[in-house]
């Protein structure tokens, strides 16, 4: 029998922004929230994505549980500081955040990466989630105490060649959440990372399921399957729940055992591009 102290689902007046809400996992993680109660904002740059999201979480909302959604870019400060402020609009209360926004751009080995693309990668996953940390952690510190949940990767953590930028980007968030965690523990607000694996997104759908690298995916993962959006929405919504009170400073796997192992084998794709002669270290012929 529930104990009629405890709300029902557990996240009743819970106020929640999710970046990068409109497909895939952060979809998955704002319809977790929402269908344990809380008032979630999903944001993103593309608003028919976000308003197909928005409907689709709106009918398993329960428990009180609501959706709204604003369009813009982590990247931009400005647009950020217009979120947080949207996510408060319910409640007048910021409780969690989950900076589910980032990416990966072209692959290719060090030695050929193009700068600019380098660099924009960086921006969008480490300045991408510092602009959220900075402008939710005073309305969580005024609410009491929060939750922050920086999305990293296995790529973050176990090596992933010729992933360039984005493997050093989820790193980055890494470490950031752990310096947040002990910068802010005093005043009750919590970071914590989760890595996923191979999950099945749209992303992960340019990977065809009989090519080289996504057996190599299946064989160093050994639970020996590919992962779905709504298994990383369910440590999402425990991370932003109070029954993870205790729990801060960590990146979890959420990888199906992958990172037990060793990453995917791209080669064949950075072969296609560049030619054999960039596996070896040397510059492509022109």
């Amino acid at each position: 029998m529930l104990n009629p102290g405890i709300p029902s689902g557990g996240l009743e007046g819970f106020a929640v922004l999710v970046t990068g809400g409109g497909t895939g996992i952060g979809r998955a993680c704002a319809q977790q929230l929402a269908a344990d109660g809380a008032a979630v904002t999903i944001c993103g740059r593309t608003e028919s994505k976000l308003q197909e999201a928005a409907d689709h979480i709106s009918r398993a909302a329960a428990h009180g549980g609501s959706v709204q959604f604003i369009v813009g870019d982590v990247t931009e400060e400005d647009d950020v500081k217009r979120f947080v402020a949207k996510a408060m609009e319910p409640t007048g209360r910021l409780n969690g955040l989950i900076a589910n926004a980032g990416g990966g751009g072209k692959m290719g080995p060090y030695h050929v990466q193009d700068t600019d693309e380098f660099t924009r990668i960086l921006h969008l996953n480490v300045m991408g989630t510092m602009l959220c940390v900075k402008h939710s952690i005073p309305p969580m510190v005024e609410a009491g105490g929060g939750s922050f949940v920086g999305m990293s990767s296995l790529a973050g953590h176990v090596t992933h060649p010729y992933f360039g930028a984005y493997c050093v980007g989820k790193a980055g968030i890494e470490e950031m959440m752990r310096n947040c965690a002990d910068e802010m523990g005093p005043q009750k607000v919590r970071f914590n990372a989760i890595r996923p694996g191979f999950i099945a997104t749209e992303v992960m759908d340019a990977i065809p399921e009989q090519s080289r690298t996504y057996q190599t995916y299946i064989e160093n993962t050994p639970l020996g399957d590919v992962g779905q959006p709504e298994d990383i929405g369910h440590l999402a919504r425990f991370l932003i729940g109070n029954e993870s009170r205790w729990i801060t400073g960590q990146c979890i796997n959420c990888d199906g055992g992958h990172a037990l192992r060793r990453g995917p084998d791209f080669s064949q794709s950075v072969k296609a591009r560049f030619g054999a002669d960039v596996l070896a270290g040397k510059l492509p012929v022109e």
